[in-house]
């Protein structure tokens, strides 16, 4: 929406920008939620917007951006670090308390931050990379996969979402921490490495390679909730173009997700299950 919605009820943070998007597509995604003032930001100045401030001032925060890899430099792509400001305040923001709703390529965001990858679940790899202690490969896409997602568990953000559907999107073979996360979607994709294509070798300029690459076997969780800090967070895996953006299950979900991290029972369970 292009006016200020002054009287909604809630208001809603999106964040775009470092990958490769569908900004009209993107914008639709989030317009059925009517309820919710939606304003959208890009990187990098986004940076200067989340902190313990926008705790205060938002209700939930989507994240479907990529800062922190640079693909125009020599050595690309080149992994960035955030300032020590930033880092604090992102976790300052997360310890006072708000929803965070992750999408589709913002769990490859800040790969240099290993808080970031807790935060989200999970990292997704575009060169080798040392994750935990673990050494890894380069993470692996594939495109335009058409795939069937189940339903794992009834929860606020699958309500509505039938015991399974179809959707055809880009998935990804990358580390999950899945002893961390709470599952609820998963996906019937094989996600072995030779169902993949080496992301270093996309970069590098040749495109759905799998040559001289291997990948250890992957997680079929293609959505999940965690908590950090005093925060209910959520990440969805769908959401690669226009396409996957209007399935009206992957709408749904998204709502659901969002509407879900803005309630106080989210708030209640983030908080109830913090150290």
């Amino acid at each position: 929406m292009d006016i200020i919605n002054y009287s909604a009820s809630y208001k809603l943070l999106a964040l775009a920008r470092g990958h490769p998007y569908e900004r009209d597509a993107y914008a639709a995604l989030l317009s059925g939620l009517e309820e919710f003032d939606v304003c959208h930001v890009e990187q990098p100045v986004a940076q200067r917007v989340l902190g313990p401030a926008a705790a205060e001032e938002f209700d939930a925060i989507v994240c479907y951006d990529m800062p922190g890899v640079d693909f125009t430099s020599a050595d690309a792509p080149q992994l960035l670090s955030p300032s020590a400001r930033f880092r604090e305040n992102y976790l300052d923001m997360l310890d006072a308390g708000v929803g965070m709703v992750y999408l589709h390529h913002a769990i490859a965001a800040w790969p240099a931050w290993p808080a970031y990858a807790e935060i989200v679940g999970g990292r997704f790899h575009y060169r080798p990379a040392t994750l935990r202690d673990r050494q890894w490969p380069d993470s692996g896409y594939c495109h335009q996969v058409n795939h069937r997602i189940s339903k794992l568990r009834d929860h606020p953000v699958t309500q509505g979402i039938p015991d399974s559907f179809e959707m055809t999107d880009e998935l990804y073979l990358c580390p999950v921490f899945e002893d961390d996360v709470i599952p609820l979607l998963a996906s019937d994709y094989c996600f072995e490495d030779d169902h993949f294509y080496s992301a270093a070798s996309a970069v590098g300029g040749t495109m759905y390679s799998r040559e001289g690459w291997t990948h250890p076997k992957g997680s079929h969780f293609v959505g999940w909730v965690k908590r950090q800090g005093n925060s209910p967070i959520v990440y969805l895996q769908g959401g690669d173009d226009g396409a996957a953006m209007s399935n009206k299950y992957f709408r749904q979900l998204v709502h659901n997700a969002v509407r879900w991290v803005s309630s106080e029972a989210a708030h209640a369970w983030a908080r109830s299950n913090s150290t």
